[in-house]
């Protein structure tokens, strides 16, 4: 068969015959996209992707012969920009082989249909979270040599001074957000002086074993937010999934206060909710960072924050897997520094160290 042009090539890799027609039809029903091959496992996936150079792939993770994880590893050898995007289970072996495969290289993930009894219902469902993701992780590497508007300078927005020392450090992340917290993360020193808040666009389950993961590379302490928990100089907390994470003051204390409001940005938690309450507790005194992801979650958070004399920092386009929330954050001029990411956990433990003169400079 030969090639569509300007159609997204994808091959599929899945050990299942049920799994690979529902995804290779789900994905075929959609006009953009083109299926050029599938795989039952992860080595013939490896000699695959060398015969058909497609511009994604979808991978299982547990197959015989060689893993999805094995797989991710060699491929990421001879193709460190290819998107890979893993099929999860909502369990706790799941969670933590997808943990496994995004440190090991993987772009991002999807959950698996759990239930393949209503073929329309788990195609959809394929559907809804795949495509988009596809979308976008190639989006990303086709319009890498495409030139954009330029971005706005933050200065020309008019904003408070801030009077004081950061009293809190926010971050929001999603796709490739596990790979660049475990970068960003490990710069910040044990003495930190002030606490972290974190949203992390992931599932219920997923942002306790992260929040696990992360505690073992970093010199600061690394928990899942529960309710009422103080923020503390020094831990970070992140949101669980299916919850948003606030603030609220509490006696002589500020302390985690999290809901189940209707997501924003179709995401629950939302990196917005978080940075608005944020800013409304601590006002000029807020460090934001908006790492990698897609969408715009964070974007309208960022201006809340700016506005209210805080600063905030955007990952630059050419570290992150997507550019879609910290891209809108600085085409929205609300980025006061945009940085590869190796520079962002530095830069940040360097702000939070100094006086007030010294930061909030725009790139």
């Amino acid at each position: 068969m030969s090639p569509s042009p300007g159609r997204l090539r994808v091959l599929v890799v899945d050990d299942s015959v049920v799994i690979r027609r529902l995804v290779t039809e789900a994905l075929a029903a959609d006009p953009q996209i083109e299926v050029v091959g599938i795989a039952q496992n992860g080595q013939i996936a490896v000699d695959r992707v060398k015969e058909l150079n497609p511009d994604a792939v979808t991978m299982d993770i547990e197959m015989p012969v060689m893993n999805g994880i094995e797989a991710v590893r060699m491929l990421r050898r001879t193709h460190p920009r290819l998107p890979i995007v893993m099929f999860s289970t909502l369990t706790e072996r799941g969670a933590s082989a997808t943990l496994d495969a995004l440190a090991a290289g993987a772009s991002d993930y999807v959950t698996k249909p759990s239930n393949v009894g209503s073929f329309a219902e788990s195609q959809q469902n394929i559907r809804d979270q795949l495509i988009p993701k596809l979308k976008a992780l190639t989006g990303t590497r086709r319009a890498a040599g495409t030139p954009r508007m330029p971005i706005p300078d933050p200065a020309a927005a008019p904003r408070r001074t801030r009077t004081g020392p950061y009293n809190v450090l926010t971050i929001g992340s999603s796709t490739g957000g596990p790979d660049a917290l475990a970068r960003v993360l490990p710069a910040l020193p044990a003495d930190l002086s002030v606490p972290i808040v974190v949203v992390q666009h992931m599932p219920p389950l997923f942002t306790r074993l992260l929040a696990q993961r992360l505690g073992q590379s970093c010199r600061v302490s690394v928990v899942e937010a529960e309710e009422g928990e103080p923020l503390v100089a020094g831990k970070v907390m992140i949101a669980p999934g299916g919850q948003h994470l606030t603030v609220r003051r509490q006696g002589a204390s500020v302390v985690a206060h999290l809901t189940e409001d209707p997501p924003e940005n179709f995401c629950r938690p939302s990196v917005d909710v978080l940075f608005r309450s944020v800013a409304s507790l601590y006002g000029d005194r807020v460090l934001a960072v908006v790492l990698t992801g897609m969408g715009r979650d964070g974007a309208a958070g960022a201006k809340v924050i700016r506005d209210a004399g805080g600063d905030v920092v955007a990952q630059d386009e050419a570290t992150s897997v997507v550019w879609g929330m910290p891209g809108a954050v600085a085409m929205t001029g609300q980025a006061d520094r945009i940085l590869a990411l190796d520079r962002i956990g530095p830069d940040i433990a360097a702000a939070l160290s100094r006086g007030p003169a010294t930061v909030g400079v725009a790139p």
